[in-house]
């Protein structure tokens, strides 16, 4: 095993623990509010669209800032704030104190996923950066996946300081790890024989550009569907009266499906730069959103979560694959990419709590909210679509 292929394992390895600890800190989060301080569907709503809104300011930043100052002392730095966070979180017993808490660990975590993107693909021929993408897509879904679906288990079994603790020890190790990787000789810079990845899929590069812009545009509407799901779980497993152990169980399948889409979409080019992909998956993410928070039977929302997952995962691999296949400054674009979600973190449990505080005599106001918004996302899209295809037209005529 060369060099470089130690070097990749060992960012592959932190990734995938970066992806555990923070899901299962941050999804599991909204239970220990709701079961500790009887924390509303709207409390927390509010309480995720306040962490988003500091993901999406803090992200773009940190991802300058890691370009800047170097790529490990961000990790390290990001590491050890969300580490110190949890320890104090685990030993306060306020609300408001949990919440700021989770406010400094997500600083933190603004100056772990930017890197981590632009780590893969660092000093990789364009040709390559395709793989590596998908591997990376394919990790933390993964660990992803499996932190949402023991999380619960882990709940019932250890108490809920398990969800501060566990991922504390989670963060020293990826400090721990982080420095044995920077200890590490770098790599040789691969010779690079394109400006574009090797893909009979791929346009000019004002095609490319515009697929680059809608992929940015989508992501956001992705996560505004996702973070609002997350933080009304609680009430979803109330309403179908699963414990946090069950309720990890049966609303972590759209995560599975998701890296089932990852794994599809690593292995099959055919969707590079093919609108009709998008659309449909931004489609079958507004009505399968709705069907999971609206529609009264769990066979139903088992059923929705399989075409959400699929959703999802094309949305994301999209904009992470149009961000990273081109780009000089890899952090930076990492973390335009991770501000994006951010936004949409903020925006989706903001509208929905919102709907809820004055419609409140309507329990499924937030829903109907955060659908219509998403529908918006859908036309805009669409937009975007119409006029570069009208520039392109201009161009050629």
């Amino acid at each position: 095993m060369n060099i470089r292929q130690k070097r990749q394992r060992l960012c592959f390895t932190i990734e995938g623990l970066n992806s555990f600890a923070t899901v299962l800190y941050f999804n599991y989060l909204y239970f220990f509010l709701q079961a500790k301080f009887g924390f509303s569907d709207k409390a927390n709503l509010a309480v995720a669209a306040l962490l988003g809104l500091c993901y999406a300011v803090s992200s773009w930043q940190a991802g300058r800032l890691a370009q800047r100052w170097g790529y490990f002392t961000a990790l390290k730095l990001g590491f050890g704030i969300m580490a110190g966070a949890l320890l104090i979180g685990a030993q306060l017993g306020s609300a408001t104190g949990e919440i700021i808490a989770a406010v400094v660990a997500t600083l933190g975590m603004c100056f772990t996923w930017p890197v981590l993107e632009a780590l893969i693909s660092e000093n990789e021929t364009p040709d390559r950066v395709p793989s590596a993408v998908g591997i990376y897509n394919i990790i933390w879904a993964a660990t992803n996946a499996v932190a949402f679906f023991i999380g619960g288990m882990l709940i019932e079994k250890l108490g809920y300081h398990s969800i501060f603790y566990i991922p504390m020890g989670i963060f020293i190790a990826q400090f721990a790890l982080t420095r044995w990787l920077e200890k590490m000789p770098p790599p040789a810079v691969m010779e690079n024989h394109s400006a574009w990845p090797r893909d009979a899929n791929h346009p000019g590069p004002a095609r490319a550009k515009m697929f680059q812009q809608l992929a940015w545009l989508a992501n956001p509407f992705a996560y505004i569907a996702i973070n609002t799901l997350i933080a009304v779980l609680p009430g979803v497993a109330a309403k179908f009266q699963l414990t946090p152990m069950f309720a990890g169980f049966a609303c972590s399948l759209w995560g599975f499906v998701r890296l089932a889409a990852f794994v599809a979409l690593w292995r099959w080019p055919g969707w590079h730069y093919r609108f009709r992909w998008l659309v449909t998956a931004f489609s079958a993410l507004v009505l399968s959103f709705a069907a999971i928070l609206i529609v009264p039977s769990l066979v139903a929302v088992l059923v929705a979560q399989l075409f959400f997952g699929a959703a999802i995962g094309l949305i994301y691999y999209s904009s992470l694959f149009y961000s990273m296949a081109a780009s000089d400054t890899k952090s930076e674009h990492g973390g335009i990419h991770e501000a994006a979600i951010g936004a949409g973190n903020c925006l989706g449990p903001a509208v929905g709590a919102a709907s809820l505080q004055f419609l409140p005599q309507f329990a499924s106001s937030g829903v109907i909210a955060v659908s219509v918004l998403l529908l918006c996302g859908l036309g805009g899209m669409a937009a975007v679509w119409k006029r570069g295809i009208k520039n392109e037209i201009a161009k050629t005529g």
